[in-house]
């Protein structure tokens, strides 16, 4: 299996080529639909988020949103099996679930999972905080929710990757806006500018406009 991990001077060239080779035959395949995933907290309770914006939070597709919420404890929002993504600094945790989506949680402190473990949809991950084990910057404590797309495994290793070139490189061919999507019930829609957007209630078309605080009902 061809590995995305490259040291040193060739780090980026070697990505972008592989990323290249990989996502080439995706473009004439139909991607699967969406799973139906649930935010990645437990229902009922308030929560903050930042709004929608792209991985690096200033080019590129908006795959990201921040979450905070009360209890501070992050869920799986999907049974899927979990692919810790090791750099000096620590560890992040990624979960691949059916038909080729990863979801992403940097920023995770107290990570309560195992690389390659198969987890069920509302299992712990670990707590809200501001870990950069890949590099990065973090205010307040929160989850940074990613969305992507992967043609196959090897395109997902992104073991030792700075998280630098997963949030530009890797997120121009594999991230998934999250513009559209519907998370436990709620609809975000991304704003004109980063970190904006709203989040719709689908039952009651309730709105709040990101960033900004909601009650996650169901």
């Amino acid at each position: 299996m061809t590995k995305l991990l490259v040291r040193g001077a060739g780090l980026t060239a070697a990505i972008t080529s592989a990323v290249g080779l990989l996502t080439a035959p995706a473009a004439t395949a139909e991607a699967a639909p969406l799973p139906a995933l649930a935010l990645p907290f437990e229902a009922g309770q308030q929560v903050y988020s930042a709004g929608i914006h792209s991985d690096d939070g200033s080019t590129g597709v908006r795959n990201a949103i921040d979450f905070s919420p009360a209890d501070r404890t992050v869920r799986a929002p999907l049974a899927g099996t979990v692919h810790l993504q090791h750099c000096a600094g620590g560890d992040w945790v990624t979960i691949d679930h059916a038909g080729g989506w990863r979801t992403g949680y940097y920023h995770l402190e107290g990570i309560k999972v195992t690389d390659g473990e198969q987890v069920e949809a509302g299992a712990v991950l670990g707590s809200t905080g501001n870990a950069l084990p890949c590099g990065g910057s973090s205010t307040g404590a929160h989850v940074h929710f990613t969305l992507w797309t992967l043609p196959d495994a090897t395109a997902g290793d992104w073991d030792g990757m700075a998280i630098g070139q997963v949030s530009t490189t890797v997120a121009a061919a594999l991230g998934e806006p999250v513009d559209g999507k519907t998370l436990g019930g709620w609809r975000f829609a991304a704003g004109a500018e980063q970190y904006t957007g709203t989040a719709t209630h689908v039952t009651d078309n309730a709105v709040t406009q990101l960033p900004g605080h909601f009650r996650a009902k169901l």
